[in-house]
């Protein structure tokens, strides 16, 4: 193959080569998954082991998955892969160029949270314990105390006590590819690159199903984005199982209308089901695949060929990734998934009616094929989509979405709202989701003119769909109505942005940019051959592009967090390594209990509060001693000095002024605030 490619007349086209790239991301990071996360279950995820086998299974996914996109095409009587994106050498280098911008604009721009307040800095950690001790769970070490005390909490935001031990919140997918940033010293940097490649994957999927010509503009629109922005500087969950699930519908859309590989549609399966172990809302982001895999069961019961074929090894891999991920999750993550038992019942049942449905819908599809549908179900679709959209659009003036706190995590929530409500001189009331929003959380971010052509081409679509046409659309369509109606009505989150926007990231904005952009497509077509046929696509460009790209100016151009990751280490450097780290002040233990034990590689532990948000003194003083007494040198933590002054002469570890995210309830967000951190500490 390699003297081929030196053959300009044997080259693959550049059409084919867009296709390849904007599947090989998603490969290498399923296969890097599939590599580590037995690492990780025996306690092994070392750089050592970790690289070679994870590069290896990457590699070996990637030529599996590529192999007939990249091949050399047959002649005209041979059977050569059939090109699923038609593009020209400009387009694709645009497109190219746009990933490659985004990703060295986020890498100037990128953010450093480690010290934990919300999530980025909780997978931050996660990352930074597996990347140096390659195990689950984290011990507490409450020998390294003298002992268990009552007085000791071993657990923190976004860290759960489970007897000696401390189990990380969330899914290990997103944690094991950023710990591969850190063993190559750039932690910060992996959900960078990633997002790089999420436009990519954008870019693909826009060309396979729009034409090439809108590839450069869908990855544009994209990457201006702020909660694509947002989310690619920081260590979210959001972006790589973005990428999965964008590379899985190209890969299964490659092998139905390309050639038509059952290793493709196996792969793609693969690809969308490991979404469950990054995020454990992909298992409702892939339910329709499960549904489409039947699907193309049914149809090869009732007229085995191509498709009928490919449905058995999708749906075989959809259920390896996604079995993969909630194993992983109730091994590795279970007190999350025990905590989010409210939504995960409700979910399970949903998968499991689904289930039920598909196989009844295989099994009696003869019966099934020869039912005929009316004619007027197209128009009725057609009709039901837009008026969906015009429900979500005037729901605010409907309904208002509230929810009465009955445990102390919604307590938390409703206080956290009412201070931004003060914040942003609204008015005071803890109740409030702002879910009702939703929709117009979209229209910030990706601007009307997009939101209007993505829904007349859902609207389109689904009529053509329903009259057997657009097939290529079914399984996009069908998961990206599917997240997109989910995530709005219920996006589960406190609603204050642009935290909030990161709901969107997976599914929503790629989504309706996708949509979009066919809808500014099909406009084309509908403009005939006259003079204004040649300015459709340079106006919907800028109609696409120009607004999310304003709405994130007032953010894109100001790193959150910068200055934490030198503030650590020199917090580290100053802390002794044979100290039992005691945080007597409540801000300080949530922010830095982990920090401390899995950055700085020493023990630490909360002293419980008694009344306020400070240890009493004798709490803290009995525990010196045992620490003592354990051989080991007690240090205490604190935010103030006069918190720690008690304990013995104070030294302000951190002192760092740096920007946060703006918290904004009603409108897009246009700035940062300011962010003061400080940590005190006594060696008694």
């Amino acid at each position: 193959m390699g003297i081929a490619w030196l053959d300009p007349m044997r080259r693959p086209p550049a059409g084919r080569v867009l296709a390849a790239l904007s599947v090989l991301p998603a490969l290498a990071v399923a296969g890097w998954l599939l590599a580590a996360l037995p690492l990780l279950a025996f306690g092994v995820y070392r750089p050592a082991v970790a690289i070679p086998l994870g590069l290896a299974m990457a590699g070996l996914l990637c030529w599996a998955g590529t192999r007939g996109l990249v091949s050399v095409p047959e002649d005209a009587d041979g059977d050569g892969p059939v090109d699923t994106v038609r593009a020209t050498v400009g387009q694709v280098a645009a497109a190219v160029a746009v990933a490659a911008g985004a990703g060295v604009f986020n890498g100037v721009m990128h953010g450093e949270q480690l010290a934990v307040r919300r999530d980025p800095s909780t997978y931050a950690q996660y990352a930074i314990w597996l990347a140096r001790e390659g195990s689950l769970p984290i011990p507490a070490r409450p020998e390294a105390f003298g002992g268990a005390d009552p007085s000791l909490i071993f657990e923190s935001v976004g860290f759960y006590a489970v007897g000696d031990s401390v189990v990380p919140q969330f899914m290990p997918g997103a944690p094991m590819l950023f710990a591969l940033g850190e063993w190559l010293g750039g932690l910060f940097l992996a959900p960078v690159v990633l997002g790089a490649l999420a436009v990519l994957a954008v870019a693909g999927l826009a060309a396979r199903l729009a034409g090439g010509r809108w590839a450069p503009v869908a990855a544009l629109a994209f990457a201006c984005c702020m909660p694509i922005i947002y989310t690619s500087r920081a260590t979210f969950s959001e972006i790589p199982s973005m990428l999965l699930l964008l590379g899985g519908l190209a890969l299964v859309h490659d092998a139905l209308y390309g050639h038509g590989r059952r290793i493709g549609a196996a792969l793609g399966g693969l690809t969308l089901g490991l979404a469950v172990l990054v995020r454990v809302d992909g298992l409702r982001d892939v339910l329709p695949v499960l549904a489409f895999a039947g699907l193309l069961v049914a149809m090869g019961r009732r007229s085995p060929g191509r498709h009928g074929g490919l449905g058995p090894p999708l749906l075989a891999g959809l259920a390896a990734g996604a079995g993969l991920g909630l194993a992983a999750g109730y091994g590795l993550s279970r007190p999350y998934l025990t905590y989010l038992s409210s939504s995960m019942r409700p979910l399970l049942l949903i998968c499991a009616a689904v289930l039920v449905l598909t196989l009844a819908g295989t099994v009696a599809a003869p019966l099934l094929a020869r039912l005929r549908p009316p004619g007027w179900l197209p128009a009725a679709g057609a009709t039901l989509v837009a008026l969906t959209m015009a429900g979500l659009a005037v729901r605010p003036w409907l309904v208002t979405v509230r929810r009465v706190p009955d445990n102390v995590d919604d307590r938390l929530t409703a206080t956290f709202i009412e201070q931004i409500q003060k914040a942003n001189g609204l008015p005071v009331d803890g109740t409030r989701l702002y879910f009702e929003h939703t929709l117009h959380w979209v229209a910030w971010y990706v601007g009307v003119p997009a939101l209007v052509l993505a829904t007349l081409a859902a609207a389109v679509l689904t009529h053509r769909l329903l009259r057997g046409r657009g097939l290529p659309w079914l399984l996009p369509l069908a998961v990206i109505g599917w997240a997109t109606l989910t995530t709005l009505l219920r996006p589960a989150i406190t609603p204050d942005h642009p935290w909030a926007a990161r709901r969107l990231v997976p599914v929503v904005i790629p989504g309706v940019i996708l949509l979009a952009v066919w809808g500014a497509k099909w406009l084309r077509e509908r403009a005939g051959e006259g003079r204004w046929r040649g300015w459709v696509v340079p106006a919907c460009a800028l109609l696409l592009v120009v607004p999310p790209a304003v709405t994130s100016i007032g953010t894109a151009f100001t790193p959150v967090g910068r200055g934490e990751a030198a503030a650590v280490a020199a917090m580290c450097a100053r802390i002794p390594p044979d100290a039992s780290v005691l945080i007597a002040e409540r801000v300080t233990a949530d922010r830095y209990t982990q920090v401390v034990r899995g950055a700085c590689g020493v023990p630490a532990a909360e002293v419980r509060q008694v009344e306020g948000d400070t240890a009493p003194e004798s709490d803290v003083r009995r525990l010196v001693e045992r620490v003592r007494a354990a051989g080991r040198t007690p240090v205490v933590l604190a935010a103030e000095e006069g918190q720690v002054a008690p304990y013995g002469p104070a030294t302000q570890l951190i002192g760092l002024v740096t920007r946060q995210d703006e918290r904004s309830l009603t409108e897009a967000p246009d700035g940062t605030w300011s962010l003061r951190i400080n940590v005190w500490m006594a060696l008694p």
